[in-house]
């Protein structure tokens, strides 16, 4: 037979955030596809309006390197598979 426990412990909400999203897909910068392209293959990806893909392909541009997108490991993986199929280069870091 199987009991309820009388309480539940509740984690912490920053508990739950750092659990949710543990994988980052980073872009980085090549000398090989232009700023407009770029910015047109996050838009197409991520669903991100002008505005911010511009913003993400800046950063790459000028920092070297940005996060695009977060997750669970299979959808990171897949993310950063989609970005390598559009000719970017993509890796995955451990957050």
């Amino acid at each position: 037979m199987t009991v309820a426990p009388d309480q539940v412990d509740v984690p912490d909400v920053d508990e739950l955030d750092a659990t949710a999203h543990p994988w980052q897909v980073v872009v980085w910068n090549d000398p090989v596809n232009l700023m407009s392209y770029v910015v047109w293959v996050f838009r197409k990806l991520f669903g991100h309006p002008e505005t911010e893909a511009t913003r993400l392909m800046l950063q790459v541009h000028h920092e070297g390197r940005a996060i695009v997108s977060s997750g669970p490991l299979e959808k990171a993986e897949l993310d950063c598979h989609r970005l390598h199929h559009h000719g970017l280069w993509a890796t995955l870091e451990k957050t």
